[in-house]
């Protein structure tokens, strides 16, 4: 009786490590970045081996995120990036998850960045290839781009408020993103990445639990072309 009883408290533990696992974050944060505001800084930026990206909103990263604010990280070391399991979305990610970082390189050291840091955390939701077409679908059902442009807010190096900026991604995706904002050689105010929150299985969007601790915007924000 003492083993049978022994045997099913082992199972519990196993049952609630595997719980636990499966709980070590609440959400994601998709973050898209504009890269006219990346480059346009003292750092500046270079373009990838693949040429200049399109003036559209590139990914920066799908985010396992905790709703007290704390994030995971490096989860698995023995699940480095291999980029073989995704060569059939290479095309895509160099389009839409272009890396900005001199020099100029192919991106897999970005990509492997964000799926060791970030996307080993989300093993119990999907593997390397799901983190990465996950992230690309989300980003294609946003359309941020097409919602900022109808609502007035286009890339043209015009200034807008930061109510202006939200209204019209709200209008046009039904969310309203976290706003972070970084600043151009000349210490103007300039759109740079967006925060939306996507549920654990990287299903649906969700409204934030919580906001990141990006750099806060100041209320003349400058959508710079590229």
């Amino acid at each position: 009786m003492a083993a049978r009883s022994s045997h099913l408290s082992l199972a519990l533990l196993l049952v609630m490590a595997v719980g636990c696992a499966a709980q070590d974050y609440d959400f994601f944060y998709l973050v898209l970045q504009w890269p006219g505001s990346y480059c346009d800084t003292r750092q500046s930026c270079c373009y990838p081996k693949s040429g200049k990206p399109a003036a559209d909103f590139g990914i920066h990263g799908l985010w396992p995120n905790r709703d007290d604010g704390s994030y995971p990280q490096n989860c698995n070391p023995d699940a480095a990036f291999d980029p073989s399991k995704v060569s059939d979305l290479l095309s895509e990610l160099r389009a839409n998850w272009p890396t900005l970082a001199c020099p100029t390189n192919d991106g897999l050291r970005f990509w492997g960045h964000e799926w060791e840091k970030h996307g080993t955390c989300a093993a119990n939701a999907f593997n390397e290839h799901g983190y990465f077409q996950t992230a690309l679908r989300l980003r294609d059902q946003l359309n941020v781009l097409d919602a900022l442009t109808s609502g007035g807010v286009s890339p043209d190096g015009g200034y807008y408020t930061l109510g202006q900026i939200k209204d019209a991604i709200k209008r046009g995706t039904g969310f309203e993103p976290y706003v972070e904002c970084n600043r151009d050689e000349s210490g103007n105010t300039q759109l740079y990445q967006l925060y939306f929150c996507v549920d654990t299985a990287g299903d649906r969007f969700i409204d934030c639990p919580v906001l990141p601790r990006g750099r806060a915007c100041s209320n003349r924000i400058e959508f710079p072309a590229f």
